[in-house]
C-alpha cells in the first residue's frame, strides 16, 4: 500500500481519537467539529479496507485492525514530537559539530588565535578542522564552513559567501636575489627573474599588478615553482629562488626584518578577500550559524591580528602577539633545504 496516498492527518486524528477517547474529547484538542473528524476516519477506513473502530452510542472500541494501526499512529506522532524538540532545543543552544576547511596559512595565522575565544563562548559546540590548500566540495566534502582566499569571490548558485577581511598583496624577493640578477626598474625587467606561484585553473600565471597611479597591468609569467602551499612559497622567495606574490600575512615580518623586499616600490597586487562560504542560509544549524557570525565580528575586531602597521606603513612589531611571531618565523626554518633541493646557489 503507497503511504503517499494518504493524508498523514488522518492518522493523527485517528490516534487522538483514540487517545481522548471518543470523538467530542478529540474535538476540544484539535479544535476540529465531530462531524468532520467522524468523515475524515471513514475516509481513512475506506482506504485501508479495514474498519478501525467499533462505534456504538455509548462508546467507541478499537478492532484488532485498529489496535495495531493505533500502536504505529502513536509511535510515529512520538517521533514527529520528538523530531520538533530537537530541532527547537537546537534553536534554543548552539550544540553540535561544525566541520570547518582551510588553507595552511589560514589556520595558522588566522583561525588558530580566535578559535579558543569561540569554543569558550559555545561550550556545546565542537570545532573539526580539515587543514587543506586544496578547493572543497562542501556538499562532497561534508564540509559546514570553507574558509578561502581569493582575489575574487567563489562564484556559485549553490554556496553563499560572506567577506571576513580585505588583506594586501606584494611582489616580493629576496635582498640576495636582487643583489645577483639586479633590481628592476620596470615590468619588462622581470622576464630576467624566475617567479613562483599558486596552481591556476586555466594553466596561465599571471601577475595583477596596479601603479602607485593606479593602472592595472597584466604580466604573464612561466613559474619555475607551482605549489598551492603558501608557505612553500614564502620559504622560497626568502631563499633566494624567484619573485612571488604573497599575502601580507606572510611577508610583514620577514619586510621588516630585511629578508624580503618589493621588487616595484609602490606597485601592489589587487587586495584578495578572505571569505568565508556554506552551502545555505535557511539550512544552516544553529551551531554553523553563530560560527560564522563569530567570524564575521572577530575579523572586524581591531585586536584580531591583521599585520598592525605604523602610519608610514611600516610593520608596528610592538602590536604583534607571541604567537604571531613564532607562527612567522616558523616559515623560515625550511629556506635552506628549498634553496638546496632546487640546486640554486643563493650568494
Amino acid at each position: 500500500m503507497d503511504w503517499q496516498t494518504h493524508d498523514l492527518n488522518d492518522l493523527m486524528y485517528f490516534s487522538q481519537i483514540v487517545e481522548h477517547g471518543g470523538f467530542s474529547a478529540a474535538e476540544r484538542v484539535l479544535g476540529i467539529s465531530k462531524s468532520r473528524l467522524s468523515r475524515r476516519l471513514s475516509d481513512l477506513e475506506a482506504k485501508l479496507g479495514v474498519r478501525l473502530l467499533q462505534r456504538s452510542t455509548r462508546r467507541l472500541a478499537l478492532t484488532e485492525a485498529g489496535r495495531v494501526f493505533y500502536e504505529h499512529c502513536a509511535a510515529m506522532l512520538g517521533e514527529a514530537r520528538a523530531a520538533l524538540d530537537t530541532v527547537s532545543q537546537l534553536r534554543e543552544a548552539p550544540r553540535g559539530t561544525v566541520r570547518v576547511s582551510c588553507p595552511v596559512t589560514v589556520s595558522h595565522m588566522l583561525l588558530s588565535p580566535i578559535l579558543p575565544r569561540f569554543l569558550s563562548q559555545y561550550p556545546e559546540v565542537r570545532i573539526s578542522v580539515r587543514v587543506t590548500n586544496r578547493v572543497v566540495d562542501l556538499y562532497e566534502d561534508g564540509i559546514d564552513v570553507a574558509l578561502r582566499v581569493r582575489s575574487e569571490p567563489p562564484r556559485s548558485e549553490n554556496v553563499v559567501v560572506r567577506p571576513l577581511m580585505t588583506t594586501t598583496q606584494l611582489l616580493v624577493a629576496a635582498p640576495s636575489l636582487l643583489n645577483r640578477v639586479g633590481r628592476p626598474k620596470g615590468l619588462d625587467d622581470l622576464a630576467r627573474f624566475d617567479t613562483l606561484d599558486v596552481p591556476v585553473e586555466d594553466g596561465r600565471h599571471v601577475f595583477h599588478l596596479v601603479s602607485p597611479t593606479g593602472e592595472s597591468h597584466d604580466v604573464p609569467h612561466s613559474p619555475r615553482l607551482v605549489t598551492a602551499d603558501i608557505g612553500t612559497i614564502f620559504n622560497s622567495v626568502k631563499a633566494g629562488i624567484g619573485i612571488a606574490v604573497l599575502p601580507e600575512m606572510n611577508f610583514a615580518t620577514a619586510m621588516s626584518e630585511g629578508s624580503l623586499v618589493p621588487v616595484l616600490p609602490g606597485w601592489s597586487s589587487p587586495q584578495p578577500n578572505f571569505y568565508a562560504v556554506f552551502l545555505s542560509r535557511q539550512g544552516l544549524t544553529p551551531a554553523v550559524r553563530v560560527f560564522v557570525d563569530f567570524l564575521v565580528e572577530a575579523f572586524r575586531d581591531p585586536d584580531v591580528p591583521k599585520c598592525p602597521r605604523n602610519a608610514d606603513g611600516s610593520l608596528d612589531e610592538s602590536r604583534l602577539s607571541i604567537h604571531e611571531r613564532a607562527i612567522l618565523a616558523s616559515h623560515t626554518t625550511s629556506a635552506e633545504a628549498i634553496r638546496d633541493s632546487l640546486g640554486q646557489i643563493v650568494e
